[in-house]
């Protein structure tokens, strides 16, 4: 009977496979080689489906090690997650995706601003031949927290993202986004405890939790806004962060603090407003708050966008993205 040959794998008899899956480390390419290979971009009717434009293609989450500059000068090295696209024009098969990420290792020495972001957007669009192209980054940021009252301080990490785009007129946006973490006791709850301690002599205790804001500020055209000038900003206006380092005087501290700025989870979002509608460098904004309920199964939420025509709006659905 005669040997029937597989594609990929030898048969007994020592009958060899119709394809070569060898790996030949040896050999190297040359302009002619590359030039031979097929592209295709070049290929003609290539695009499946409707022929309409495609508003965002490109590449999520690829990680490298980028610069960011502190307050004080400090330049951080820190892990970031890397996502940009472009839009694509109908009729067109792909980009090459490999050109976005390329792009970014061409500036992986300097220290990443919007200045940076705004170079990397036009070169998308010249080189990827784009209308539209957005870029976000997402990183970790440390800061130095301070104790409440034993003079300890550890660093505080904070959850940033940098989204900058530009549009095919060259209008080009500026957005930070910032997670802010804190404890937020129940005013209801602390009432009730105070009136059992006064009428019936019972400890109660109000319900607390640890909290976090989602803010999302647009920059405005010219002014610079830093991360710790957000921090700053969040700081202000709920005052209850969690701390990093404590000793007995801190968390009796904390709890002194959490007494004086009890809050339910509108008086965040009011609280942010306020505070961030202060500030003539931030164009817009939007808050997202959610307090992890320890007296409910669920978590209260809450959500408020400046109120520009055109502007953010409070269209927020990801509250599992808040758990901390």
């Amino acid at each position: 009977m005669k040997k029937k040959p597989m594609y990929l794998h030898e048969t007994p008899g020592g009958v060899a496979p119709l394809v070569n899956r060898t790996f030949d480390a040896s050999f190297k390419s040359d302009v002619s080689y590359r030039d031979s290979l097929p592209d295709m971009m070049e290929a003609v009717n290539a695009a499946d489906g409707a022929r309409v434009p495609i508003q965002q293609v490109g590449c999520a989450n690829f990680r490298l090690p980028l610069k960011f500059k502190a307050a004080n000068g400090t330049v951080h090295t820190l892990e970031t997650s890397v996502t940009g696209t472009v839009s694509l024009q109908a009729g067109l098969k792909g980009i090459n995706m490999g050109r976005i990420m390329r792009s970014f290792y061409d500036y992986q020495d300097e220290v990443f601003t919007f200045d940076v972001l705004r170079r990397l957007l036009t070169k998308y669009q010249r080189t990827i031949v784009a209308f539209d192209a957005r870029i976000k980054l997402s990183f970790s940021y440390p800061m130095v927290q301070s104790s409440l009252r034993s003079g300890l301080s550890g660093w505080q990490y904070y959850r940033v993202a940098y989204e900058a785009t530009m549009d095919r007129t060259g209008k080009f946006r500026r957005v930070v986004e910032f997670d802010f973490v804190y404890s937020s006791t129940c005013p209801c709850s602390a009432e009730l405890a105070e009136h059992a301690r006064n009428t019936r002599g019972v400890f109660a205790t109000p319900h607390a939790q640890r909290s976090k804001a989602r803010v999302r500020v647009e920059l405005a055209a010219g002014r610079t806004l830093r991360i710790e000038d957000l921090q700053r900003h969040c700081a202000n206006a709920l005052k209850t962060e969690t701390q990093v380092m404590v000793k007995r005087e801190d968390e009796q501290a904390f709890a002194e603090l959490n007494g004086a700025h009890i809050k339910f989870v509108e008086d965040a979002a009011r609280l942010l407003y306020r505070e961030l509608a202060s500030d003539a460098r931030i164009a817009d904004f939007q808050v997202a708050c959610s307090h992890l309920e320890s007296l409910h199964s669920h978590d209260a939420v809450s959500v408020i966008c400046k109120g520009l025509k055109g502007g953010f709006t409070a269209d927020f659905s990801d509250f599992a993205s808040l758990v901390c």
